[in-house]
């Protein structure tokens, strides 16, 4: 049986996930931005907390760790090159690793950039992929400690990942990057499509997350610095993919 997600907002614009089987009465966190919508969606689904996976260690990803311990006894989950910055964990992880959450099995990838050690993990079977502040919809995350060609290393790893794919990011950020998005992809019209079902739903309180990964290949200028129509409009029809994709980082950085 495949897992049942719920998005659970936190503080201004962060999600958490919890994902639950079950089959097998397995339930998994990620990321813990605050606790008390958290400890309120498994008290009233009546599930208990067995595993947390803390994708990097951001505050606004791990601070209500502490008030879930008190309610819960989950192993905790996180990258070994990132124990130094994170709570303590019960399963250090690195690239290639496996988790299992009952029978369900996550691939771990190394995608530093927004930080160095930030992961995100793939569940194939379930067609899920956790990316936090790595690959957003319609976005990523700002590279406060890697490189651009290091972000860009990480997110080509993402976007190899099959279309069905589901992506569940860490923010809803997903307006304001469809608003830088067509600034430098004017005249895609599935991102324009993409743009008008966005302000829809946030008109009417609805999460843009998660986003299929098949959309984010077509829409998300970050998954395309080989697109020829965006390298024309930058200017950079003859620099490599990492170039472009580190220009298309700078560009929203000052949007």
């Amino acid at each position: 049986m495949t897992f049942e997600i719920i998005t659970i907002p936190c503080l201004q614009d962060n999600y958490a996930f919890l994902a639950h089987d079950h089959t097998e009465g397995v339930t998994l966190l990620v990321d813990v931005p605050e606790s008390a919508p958290i400890i309120a969606v498994l008290a009233e689904k009546k599930w208990a907390l067995t595993h947390v996976l803390l994708t990097h260690h951001h505050w606004d990803h791990v601070d209500g760790l502490s008030d879930i311990l008190e309610h819960h006894s989950p192993q905790v989950i996180g990258a070994k090159a990132d124990r130094h910055r994170l709570p303590p964990l019960n399963q250090e992880v690195h690239e290639g690793d496996v988790i299992r959450i009952g029978s369900h099995k996550g691939q771990v990838f190394d995608v530093s950039g927004h930080t160095i050690g930030h992961i995100a993990v793939y569940f194939s079977e379930d067609h899920a992929l956790f990316t936090a502040d790595s690959l957003m919809a319609l976005g990523c995350g700002r590279l406060f400690e890697g490189s651009g060609e290091m972000m860009w290393g990480s997110l080509s790893k993402l976007r190899a990942l099959p279309d069905e794919t589901m992506v569940f990011s860490g923010h809803e950020y997903t307006a304001s990057n469809a608003k830088f998005a067509l600034s430098i992809d004017p005249n895609n019209p599935q991102l324009t499509e993409r743009a008008k079902q966005i302000t829809q739903d946030r008109s009417k309180g609805r999460a843009t997350v998660p986003s299929q990964l098949g959309l984010e290949k077509a829409t998300n200028p970050f998954l395309r610095p080989d697109c020829t129509r965006i390298r024309a409009t930058l200017g950079m029809n003859t620099e490599t993919d990492a170039q472009v994709f580190s220009e298309i980082r700078s560009r929203k950085d000052i949007f």
